[in-house]
């Protein structure tokens, strides 16, 4: 059945419509057609369907006219209703019908932002095949977009004061026996609070003190309440807005450079997925940092396309055991940096070990080998951590440089904490992001995913949300990005090509890191450990 592509025009406007853009949008309702995306907003057709009423627009047309319009940086509500008055393109596609912004707004929220994510799948997967791309190396990435909400109303999550709430309700309760065999929780609850005035109101008679503590009991409750919703709508968060309670206070880079991080706007942290130049997955966070995201992202790029990338280019915001660890698992070849990364290539910065093959001992910058040990008297910061000791440190070249990340200093060793498993992991990366494939994917990494980004803020001046909370904005953010992606297809189908991505040349050779001189790092040994004492 055809959903985009079998509607007889009603009316003789697009007379002045040219035949290349006619050709054009024919071709976009052609691709919708062969997306099967009619299948989803069928589906949403017959669970809102109500018996009276007059005749709605066409939704699939609804549909086109939508998507089509974020393609052409129409993205408000107010300016695709003027577009399907004025635009002759919108008009062709509408029938020269008209629908208003509420009518707009009512759609994406019914037909749209519930099925976002397999409807960009659906649209993608088809443009992939007509162009005959293979899903080959993906690059990841994200970046902060600001929320449509006043940057001044912002609330932080109030656990000190809960805290403080909380000795003085249990010493109350302890005071007067209020609850029997009564401990101390972490926060206390409204529900126990609750619970200490109902017993004081049945023992009334015998306590003395009744008014009092009745009414510092009440002030209490009303205050660990308003502290609980506080609580409640901040979630594993530390703050959010009174104008968009999803948006999170984040540093946007504007302001980081302006104000050194200090002014913080409300923001979300979008996340993508780009294969050959095409977005393919997107993921709205209300996490501050992108290390979290990674993982939520491949199983969303999982869920939509059944298969994961086979190989994953990140940068060093993204390296942890745990995403180390996911990718193995998935067999999913790692070109994701780590956070020494770059201090390694440069040779300012570099690590004070490396794991030896037997996965068993290290070798520091001097090419000593230290063992695995055990103290008696010290723990691991984490339970699967251990102790490295390196002996014959007393006329070591690089003894200030290591001295500040040693677990134990002594004159004539060193003791390092760190974990095999982390260790083995990020080698493996390492080599992967050195070799001729590794050059190639972290230039292509630059070009395709942050130019991404780029286009959708510079180009599309797209630097700030105009929905709020979570799902309305990941649908806006999906419809912005899939309308980029139509634009591209029909550029390169009009070109007869696809872009020419920096490709490593056959005999190109595998790159190392940078070992600076020990006269160098003393030096800057004695700088690091001068900061470190002084502070």
């Amino acid at each position: 059945m055809g959903y985009f592509t079998t509607i007889q025009m009603l009316l003789d406007i697009p007379t002045s419509l040219e035949v290349k853009e006619r050709e054009e949008i024919d071709s976009f309702l052609l691709l919708l057609e062969e997306s099967n995306v009619g299948e989803i907003i069928t589906k949403n057709i017959k669970s809102n369907t109500s018996k009276g009423g007059r005749i709605g627009y066409n939704k699939y047309r609804m549909f086109a006219m939508i998507l089509y319009g974020f393609s052409y940086y129409k993205v408000t509500l107010r300016e695709l209703e003027n577009a399907c008055k004025f635009d002759i393109r919108f008009m062709y596609i509408m029938n020269g019908l008209k629908p208003d912004y509420s009518t707009i707004c009512k759609f994406i929220n019914t037909f749209i932002m519930a099925n976002i994510g397999e409807i960009f799948a659906r649209i993608t997967t088809i443009i992939f095949k007509k162009l005959q791309i293979e899903m080959d190396i993906a690059y990841v990435d994200g970046s902060k977009f600001e929320a449509n909400a006043n940057k001044y109303k912002f609330v932080w999550k109030p656990t000190t004061f809960h805290e403080r709430m909380t000795l003085k309700a249990s010493e109350i309760i302890k005071t007067y026996d209020l609850i029997k065999d009564f401990q101390t929780p972490s926060l206390i609850t409204s529900k126990t609070i609750a619970l200490a005035i109902s017993n004081l109101y049945a023992k009334s008679t015998c306590t003395s003190d009744f008014n009092i503590v009745e009414k510092v009991l009440s002030s209490l409750l009303k205050k660990v309440l308003e502290y609980e919703e506080k609580e409640r709508k901040c979630g594993d968060r530390k703050s959010f807005y009174k104008t968009d309670t999803d948006a999170t206070a984040m540093a946007l880079k504007a302001d980081y450079y302006a104000g050194l991080g200090s002014n913080m706007h409300a923001a979300y942290n979008v996340q993508i997925i780009v294969i050959n130049g095409f977005v393919m997955m997107v993921y709205v966070s209300q996490s501050r940092t992108d290390i979290k995201d990674f993982i939520p992202t491949i199983e969303s790029f999982y869920k939509y396309y059944h298969c994961y990338p086979k190989k994953i280019c990140a940068d060093a915001g993204y390296g942890s055991l745990e995403n180390y660890r996911y990718l193995k698992y998935h067999n999913i070849k790692s070109f994701v940096k780590h956070s020494s990364w770059e201090g390694n290539v440069s040779g300012k910065y570099p690590d004070c070990f490396k794991l030896n093959d037997d996965e068993q001992t290290i070798t520091c910058l001097n090419d000593k080998i230290g063992y695995q040990i055990i103290l008696e008297k010290r723990h691991t910061r984490k339970s699967n951590n251990v102790f490295f000791k390196v002996e014959g440190c007393n006329s070591c070249s690089f003894k200030l440089y290591c001295k500040k990340y040693m677990k134990v200093m002594d004159e004539d060793f060193k003791i390092f904490e760190s974990n095999i498993e982390f260790l083995k992991l990020k080698q493996e990366t390492e080599n992967n992001l050195l070799s001729a494939e590794g050059i190639e994917a972290r230039v292509n990494r630059s070009i395709q995913v942050e130019g991404a980004f780029g286009n959708e803020k510079q180009n599309r001046n797209y630097d700030r949300l105009r929905r709020r909370r979570i799902e309305p904005v990941e649908a806006e953010i999906c419809l912005s990005f899939l309308g980029t992606n139509l634009k591209k297809y029909f550029r390169y189908m009009a070109l007869k090509k696809m872009p020419l991505f920096w490709k490593a040349p056959p005999k190109m050779e595998a790159e190392s890191f940078k070992k600076p001189s020990p006269k160098k790092l003393s030096k800057r040994g004695k700088k690091i450990n001068q900061k470190f004492y002084k502070n």
